[in-house]
């Protein structure tokens, strides 16, 4: 069996391009279309996300993104969570768990009250894994996305 060596990585300039592919991919692999606020979101990371007092981390396996998750600032203190996704390949070694705890420790390096998120039904693997990371589900807030009918959130 090959070793590879998978880190969580704080998003730099160069994986502008990797930030767009990884979410474009799953998103059409899901079956999703990309809307309004995905094209914001993915076309400028830095303006709609970093500059806002968020954070982006990537899963890099062996120095090649393999997945991401985006923190975006909340009006409330919170933070969303976001755009996070795994590649397929890179599925089943913790990735995912790994970038749902370096965005928790960047909510409370920032004194953030909870995480929050917006995710579909059909995503059952994702569902599973919020869930066991301490989210709980939510009544119905609004929403930009057609395809959001989950939404969950972990006090912190």
């Amino acid at each position: 069996m090959t070793q590879h060596q998978d880190r969580i990585v704080a998003f730099a300039p160069t994986h502008r391009e990797a930030w767009k592919r990884l979410n474009t991919d799953w998103l059409i692999d899901g079956g999703f279309a990309l809307e309004a606020k995905d094209h914001l979101t993915l076309d400028d990371p830095v303006g709609q996300i970093l500059s806002r007092g968020g954070h982006i981390f990537f899963a890099e396996r062996d120095a090649v993104p393999v997945g991401c998750c985006g923190l975006i600032a909340m009006a409330d203190g919170g933070f969303e969570v976001t755009k996070m996704t795994v590649r397929p390949e890179a599925r089943g070694g913790g990735l995912a768990l790994r970038l749902l705890e370096a965005c928790e420790a960047a909510a409370r390096d920032a004194g953030a009250h909870r995480l929050y998120l917006e995710t579909s039904s059909t995503l059952g693997p994702a569902l599973s894994l919020y869930a066991r990371f301490g989210f709980v589900t939510l009544a119905p807030q609004p929403t930009p996305y057609a395809r959001c009918d989950v939404w969950m959130e972990k006090r912190l």
